[in-house]
């Protein structure tokens, strides 16, 4: 088992607000870790992001106050700033870090402040083709801003840009499919499902159904409308639907009442299994998950949230789209009879599924998370950063909320 050294280096990396934030940041820090080096997460004080770091060993994991802008009430937005402001430097004057990452959001950008003001070298990454709004305003502070796409860059004030493309956890790559089935439907795991209904098989096609980490109630109400029709044509389809926390009650009726095998969940902490058990996928076009899509080359339909800040989502769909690594739908175009064909097409086409799999490779950048590790090492040290070690490692998870500190 391997511990970092007492003088080892202290990366902070603040990643929480969205799953589209935080698990490009875990994927960071897992290299990070392997090189020997003390990390801190912070994260916000939402489910989605005290769920996906229960079961992470080895690193702290810290909450701050939360930081949202919210119907123009700038007040509010202030306060939650500065208490986060001042609970980042508490914590970092007793544990200095070296380096300080920040994954994106106005959670982010708070730490990010109040590392640089203790000396730490500051970065951040972008996964969108358009930069929101923290991060713009961010990057004039850091000293390298990293991006998912190329485009990206010219928005940014940072004084030096790389692209990385968007980070991915090892776990996704392509896996077996029936043995993700096998896995998801017949053991619940600890995300929780449980079985299929009657008559599940693992040699059927799986069509999942996503949101992105808090679901999505546009994608609920469109693949609905679409299933007395996809019944017809397509009754031995299986559906894995990840529905949210508010509408899980009404989407499993929904399928209940079309005679369709589906499984409902509202979360699920397992993603590479769901996506390594798909034969495609209906999903929002968050950078994070178009990154899980092409590392496990799954044909989707991009259904962008209309009301994304700056519509980046759309411009992130449209980028696979055009390279044939995607089918994008517009929600306001997503007739019932639109949806039918295209998700016909990706389930039944072998010759389109295979284009848009070759497509994605193009669009997974295997070595984000090294890359970034590294250079941040760099950054640091001057020269080369350490070198992975080897073994398992290890470690007490040190859980800090720093929620109530103003």
């Amino acid at each position: 088992m391997i511990h970092p050294r007492e003088d080892a280096f202290h990366v902070a990396i603040a990643c929480g607000g969205t799953g589209g934030h935080l698990f490009p940041g875990l994927a960071v820090a897992e290299q990070l870790a392997r090189r020997g080096c003390k990390i801190s997460l912070l994260i916000s004080p939402k489910e989605v992001d005290q769920q996906a770091v229960k079961n992470i060993s080895g690193m702290g994991i810290v909450t701050l106050p939360a930081v949202a802008l919210q119907n123009r009430n700038y007040i509010s937005f202030a306060r939650g700033c500065v208490r986060s402001y001042r609970a980042a430097r508490r914590y970092f004057k007793s544990r200095p870090p070296q380096a300080m990452l920040a994954m994106g959001g106005f959670t982010s950008a708070p730490p990010v402040l109040a590392a640089k003001s203790l000396g730490a070298k500051t970065f951040l990454h972008e996964s969108n083709t358009i930069p929101g709004r923290a991060n713009r305003w961010l990057s004039r502070f850091v000293d390298t801003a990293f991006v998912g796409f190329p485009q990206a860059a010219n928005r940014l004030r940072t004084r030096k840009t790389v692209a990385t493309g968007t980070p991915v956890r090892p776990q996704f790559q392509p896996l077996d499919a029936a043995a993700c089935r096998a896995k998801l439907f017949g053991v619940p795991p600890s995300g929780g499902l449980g079985r299929p209904p009657e008559g599940g098989t693992p040699n059927a096609p799986v069509v999942l159904v996503m949101g992105g980490s808090q679901g999505a109630s546009g994608i609920n109400e469109m693949v609905l409308s679409a299933l007395p029709q996809l019944a017809k044509r397509a009754l031995h389809w299986q559906w894995l639907h990840l529905a949210g926390a508010n509408n899980s009650n009404k989407v499993k009726q929904s399928y209940a009442a079309a005679g369709v095998k589906a499984v409902v969940h509202p979360f699920l902490v397992e993603m590479d299994l769901a996506l390594g058990a798909a034969s495609a996928t209906v999903s929002r076009a968050g950078a994070s998950s178009l990154a899980e899509i092409a590392a496990m080359r799954l044909p989707s339909l991009l259904v962008p949230y209309p009301f994304a800040a700056d519509n980046h989502q759309f411009f992130n769909a449209q980028a696979f789209a055009e390279t044939g690594a995607a089918r994008l739908l517009e929600q306001k175009d997503a007739t019932s009879e639109k949806v039918s064909a295209l998700l016909i097409e990706l389930i039944e086409n072998s010759s389109a599924r295979e284009a848009m799999q070759a497509a994605l490779i193009k669009w997974h950048a295997p070595k984000a998370a090294e890359q970034i590790a590294e250079a941040i090492l760099q950054a640091v040290t001057g020269r080369v950063s350490l070198a992975p070690r080897s073994g398992e490692r290890a470690g007490v998870r040190g859980e800090i909320n720093l929620k109530a500190v103003a």
